[in-house]
């Protein structure tokens, strides 16, 4: 049973990048579920166990819809923008489900894999430009957040040009100081999208924006629908990637019979990738709002009830995998929560894989004296309200 009498503050920021927060090991132990409290001091309930994940995320009881009163937070920014209505991952079905079906054909394991000579096109420019600029260089700005960024671009047909401004945007609605900040970002990268899907109307490029623009049929989105689908796949497009490359190198680097177990085989690159998404969990704390009572281990979830998944503990759920805290390139992982599950489980998780792989591949082959040009214990990371990742990662070859 599930210790409720003094609950854990959720979230807490990682002292280890690549590690859950220390202040969940008790969560651990009170697997499947757990009671905490939020910034703000409201109690949710919050998933710890991988069975109990996996079942709930599939319950059409709990709600996506961030609009909804009473819709969880786990920080200011979140909360200011709850009212704002957001595509694909703050929507139910059948919203979703005809969000999803526009957007599908980009997105499929068929697709990822035409566009790899593309993206390997993209990640050999930028290691270029590294290997000519010489060491010592941050990985982050100089290789991990541009290859996801064109690729992205390239598939929605949004400016690469215009990256600077799109990127701080993104910045500041995922990590800005202040709630105001994140809404000043939502409605400045709305605004920009709008104007380009107004641009497309008038003349067609190339991109999935324009294909929607242009689709014939009774079910062609409108402009509000098309900006904020544009909005979250701009977004969860590359800041989810460049979030993973940048921090699975450093966790590369700081497992080094792991890292030359890899070089030593480039065919284990596909289960590193899966194993790396698994315990890195960079997307913690998947929220959800109970609509009707549900009774799950032994609890009743109330309606009106917020409910929080804990990847970075759910992954690592012994249940799930043996010795789940160690890394371990030669064990079946694709169960693991990382990218969701459900109806919801992420769109874009064919396209990631392919970009890590190709990214982890090319730079771990083309710079074999690949290390870190500080000592780990200087590198930034991010806090845990937030996507998961470094904030900046010296490197030198």
């Amino acid at each position: 049973m599930p210790d409720t009498t003094e609950p854990v503050a959720f979230p807490q920021d990682r002292t280890c990048p690549y590690q859950p927060p220390a202040g969940y090991d008790r969560l651990r132990a009170t697997r499947p579920l757990a009671r905490v409290t939020l910034y703000d001091g409201r109690p949710a309930w919050l998933v710890t166990g991988h069975a109990t994940a996996r079942r709930l995320l599939a319950d059409q009881r709990l709600s996506t819809d961030r609009t909804r009163p009473g819709f969880p937070a786990t920080s200011p920014r979140l909360a200011a923008t709850a009212g704002r209505k957001a595509a694909l991952l703050g929507v139910d079905d059948p919203e979703h489900r005809a969000q999803r079906h526009l957007v599908l054909p980009e997105f499929t394991l068929r697709r990822a894999t035409a566009l790899r000579p593309r993206i390997q096109e993209i990640v050999d420019e930028h290691l270029d430009a590294l290997t000519a600029q010489g060491p010592p260089a941050d990985l982050v700005t100089t290789f991990a957040l541009p290859v996801p960024s064109r690729v992205i671009c390239a598939l929605l047909g949004v400016p690469y040009a215009d990256h600077a401004f799109f990127q701080e945007q993104s910045r500041r609605l995922l990590r800005g100081p202040t709630a105001a900040d994140a809404l000043d970002a939502r409605d400045r990268l709305a605004a920009y999208l709008g104007d380009l899907v107004d641009r497309k109307r008038a003349d067609l490029g190339t991109g999935l924006l324009d294909d929607l623009v242009h689709r014939p049929g009774p079910d062609t989105p409108g402009r509000e629908e098309l900006v904020a689908l544009a909005v979250i796949l701009l977004v969860a497009g590359h800041e989810t990637t460049a979030n993973m490359i940048s921090l699975g190198t450093y966790t590369l680097l700081r497992h080094p019979e792991r890292l030359s177990e890899l070089r030593a085989d480039p065919a284990l690159l596909p289960a590193a990738v899966e194993e790396l998404t698994r315990t890195l969990a960079i997307t913690d704390g998947l929220l959800r709002l109970a609509v009707e009572d549900i009774e799950t281990d032994g609890e009743t979830i109330r309606a009106g009830d917020g409910v929080v998944f804990a990847l970075s503990v759910i992954n690592r759920d012994p249940a799930l995998c043996p010795e789940p805290d160690a890394l371990d390139w030669h064990r079946p992982t694709r169960l693991h929560l990382s990218f969701g599950s459900g109806i919801h489980q992420c769109l874009g998780q064919h396209l990631a894989r392919a970009e890590m792989e190709i990214a982890l591949g090319t730079l771990l082959r083309r710079l074999p004296g690949l290390r870190l040009a500080v000592p780990a214990e200087r590198i930034p990371h991010k806090p845990g309200d937030t996507i998961q990742g470094v904030l900046e990662l010296p490197v030198t070859w």
